[in-house]
């Protein structure tokens, strides 16, 4: 068996490569637990080709695991960057070939020849795939490779590479293992996502009770307020955000993506999953991405069809935004309101908060269970063709379906209204907009109430909206009430 068996996203730690190999070799994920098996026995009724296969697997254990015995051990001082290339792949040459001289014919218990194909690699000293590298050394032969090729998954392993192919190969295993457990992906944004951080030295007079109010660090599962001397910064994490980690796990297997550094990231996930239950080693900072002031899901080791994103900022995403969505940013500190140009006091300088049960990441959360119910027990196709960027679609057109909409005074002179962020949010949310009145029209979105369409709309019934409403039924994910957007009358 090769290291090319199961997906690195389930390995227990990004600190040991050994336990990391070693993960990468059992032939079940690490992730899954006892409330899962019920889900996994009633699934696994409709997929027999994902049985079969497992049972295979399970037939090639016992070759399995002489085969990584021998190699975890050789690679547990692999990390040592003083070390020589030739030595640690002298180690590791020799340690195969003891572990092959020890195997039986591998013929017999693996059906169909799939025993050939996940020894591929494995089955001969001589060729080998190099399906990835830990520095310039092949993680598989240990040979000193010359050419960077693939993606770095720095943040599962410093140093670790993978090619293309054995990134397609491991994300669509790791699928399979994952839709068993009836699990999609998760990618969460961390500032203004899931919680506010801010500079010490940038904090207001205003906010100097704050300081009073701090949680501990020797126990951060039940706070939500930190002080973090050592790094200068204070955060607060975004209200519901535990309960919203805890049952987004049972649904999801998640991973933290932030533009911050390694440093922070680590940080912040501490913060959020001091027990190591949510996101493991499954934290990227702007560190580990592949293209500058942009995120993609090159570094993720899931399918982008089963990948969904939580973000405040749509443009960090640009090849991705059917995976996407948008949150409503978290203001807490009055830094971050004067970041984005508000003018404002923040809701630490007014000494408020986001509701738990109402906020953002509760309204989120009921999409998310839609969204997952809709992709597992609603659609009637095979379950590996499915894509939960449609479902996506689907749900987020239910939210104005019915609204037909025209705007007033809303987009520049001369702008090619279709063109406009609003037109295209209405129509994604399911409504339908026109240039021009009719009396099917429900809405006019306006700022002012004295245009000529404004006038047309309180003459004949119709709402009067400000553009915040469709904005508002955007991030929240349903229809608000009209009479919370009502357009200033104007004076006489």
């Amino acid at each position: 068996m090769s290291l090319m068996t199961d997906s690195p996203v389930h390995s227990s730690s990004s600190d040991d490569f050994a336990a990391f190999l070693d993960a990468e070799l059992d032939s079940k994920s690490s992730d899954s637990s006892p409330n899962e098996e019920g889900a996994k026995n009633e699934f696994d009724s409709d997929s027999s080709d994902s049985s079969l296969n497992e049972e295979a697997e399970n037939d090639s254990d016992s070759k399995s695991k002489r085969i990584k015995g021998s190699r975890v051990e050789t690679l547990e001082n692999v990390e040592d960057p003083k070390e020589s290339t030739s030595n640690i792949t002298h180690r590791i040459k020799r340690s195969r070939v003891e572990a092959w001289e020890n195997i039986e014919d591998p013929k017999g218990s693996m059906s169909n020849g799939s025993l050939e194909q996940n020894l591929v690699a494995s089955s001969s000293k001589e060729t080998c795939l190099h399906p990835g590298s830990f520095g310039d050394m092949c993680i598989l032969c240990g040979q000193k490779l010359n050419l960077e090729t693939g993606v770095t998954f720095g943040y599962i392993h410093k140093g670790l590479r993978l090619g293309n192919d054995e990134i397609m190969r491991l994300r669509k295993t790791d699928m399979k293992n994952l839709l068993r457990h009836k699990k999609l992906y998760l990618v969460l944004d961390l500032d203004h996502t899931l919680l506010n951080s801010t500079q010490l030295m940038h904090m207001t007079s205003e906010e100097e009770y704050l300081k009073s109010q701090i949680d501990s660090l020797q126990d951060v599962s039940n706070g939500s307020l930190f002080m973090l001397d050592f790094m200068h910064m204070m955060t607060k994490l975004r209200p519901f955000v535990r309960t919203f980690l805890k049952e987004a796990s049972q649904m999801f297997e998640m991973y933290i993506y932030t533009m911050g550094d390694r440093a922070y990231a680590l940080e912040m996930a501490k913060l959020l999953d001091p027990r190591r239950e949510y996101f493991n080693a499954r934290v990227i900072s702007r560190d580990d991405g592949t293209q500058r002031n942009q995120k993609g899901l090159d570094i993720v080791l899931g399918q982008e069809s089963a990948v969904l994103i939580l973000d405040d900022t749509e443009t960090a995403w640009s090849k991705h935004k059917d995976n996407l969505i948008l949150m409503e940013r978290y203001h807490f500190f009055a830094s971050s309101c004067h970041q984005f140009g508000f003018n404002c006091k923040s809701l630490s300088e007014l000494k408020s908060d986001e509701s738990d049960s109402d906020g953002a990441l509760a309204s989120v959360l009921k999409v998310l269970r839609k969204i997952h119910h809709m992709f597992f027990d609603e659609l009637v196709d095979n379950l590996d063709g499915r894509d939960v960027r449609e479902v996506l679609k689907t749900v987020r057109k239910d939210v104005l379906k019915g609204c037909k909409i025209v705007f007033s005074r809303v987009f520049p002179t001369q702008f090619q209204a279709d063109n406009h962020h609003l037109w295209k949010t209405a129509e994604q949310l399911g409504a339908t907009c026109f240039r021009e009145l009719d009396p099917s029209v429900t809405h006019v979105v306006s700022q002012e109430a004295g245009t000529e369409k404004s006038r047309w709309a309180l003459k004949n019934n119709k709402f009067l909206v400000h553009p915040r409403w469709i904005e508002a039924a955007n991030y929240l994910w349903q229809r608000q009430p009209e009479e919370n957007f009502r357009v200033n009358q104007p004076k006489n």
